[in-house]
């Protein structure tokens, strides 16, 4: 398949004009591959490691000739691309190794199978529909119930088993044994539809990127909050599209091994007796 009937294809499913008006959804770099057939290199944030990555597996003999990420490269007005600048460095080695950079970000949110899909499947969640619907049924955030029901602590173990976050972040909650059995979830930053998912009557809402007052907010709300981390949260999507590209008989379609969480957490000593 040519890489400018994937990305039609693409976009028939997830259409970039979905997207928020601050976002930068499709194309970062073409840097003419078009009439190439694609060979796809899947990430969340597309960064000089990944590109790197994409050269390396090129000079290996894959042939990777784009780059497929959930994260913008750019975001707002663009006034210079230079040498030396991160963007300046991915045009000019995109354009020099022709890999191109596209980018899916507000538009994949919303649809099915998109980030918050893949949570609430990673969860096992039923019945689910939108925290904030867009249109026909797709939206920001899904919300639906745990059947069967499980404590907090099983769900806190649960999440745990299948984001493996480096560190999980919950309100504090008076009883770990409480019944849990509506559940919202949102990939990313969702911490702004707090009061969309106070709503639908989740119990608990697993989102990323939560502040001190945000807790507070969501406590004061009687919703458990739980933070997974940003890249957590959104990088078993990218694996998920990875499955899409290859059941669409895409031939070389592979999950980026340099995507980076951009955090490291120090494990604190246990007290000395």
């Amino acid at each position: 398949m040519k890489i400018r009937n994937f990305i039609a294809q693409f976009e028939a499913w997830a259409n970039p004009g979905w997207q928020e008006k601050w976002d930068n959804c499709g194309w970062q770099i073409e840097p003419g591959v078009l009439d190439e057939s694609v060979g796809v290199l899947v990430c969340l944030t597309p960064t000089l490691a990944v590109m790197e990555e994409a050269i390396a597996l090129k000079a290996q003999g894959s042939p990777v000739n784009l780059i497929f990420a959930h994260h913008p490269l750019i975001f707002g007005a663009l006034k210079s691309v230079k040498r030396g600048d991160p963007i300046g460095e991915m045009v000019h080695l995109a354009m020099a190794h022709g890999i191109g950079v596209y980018s899916a970000h507000t538009n994949f949110d919303q649809v099915a199978d998109g980030t918050a899909d893949v949570l609430a499947q990673l969860l096992a969640l039923q019945n689910c529909e939108p925290v904030e619907a867009t249109q026909d049924g797709l939206g920001y955030g899904r919300v639906g119930m745990l059947e069967p029901a499980l404590t907090l602590e099983q769900l806190l173990a649960k999440i745990q088993d299948q984001l493996n976050p480096p560190e999980l972040l919950y309100s504090p909650a008076v009883d770990l044994q409480q019944r849990i059995e509506r559940v919202a979830v949102l990939g990313g930053s969702g911490a702004g539809y707090i009061g969309a998912v106070c709503k639908t009557g989740a119990q608990v809402y697993l989102t990323a990127d939560c502040k001190f007052h945000q807790f507070q907010e969501a406590r004061d709300r009687n919703l458990i909050l739980i933070d997974s981390g940003h890249y957590a949260s959104e990088r078993p999507a990218c694996a998920k599209l990875v499955e899409r590209f290859q059941q669409q008989g895409i031939a070389w379609a592979q999950l980026s091994q340099r995507d980076e969480d951009f955090r490291y957490f120090r494990v604190q000593d246990e007290p000395r007796s």
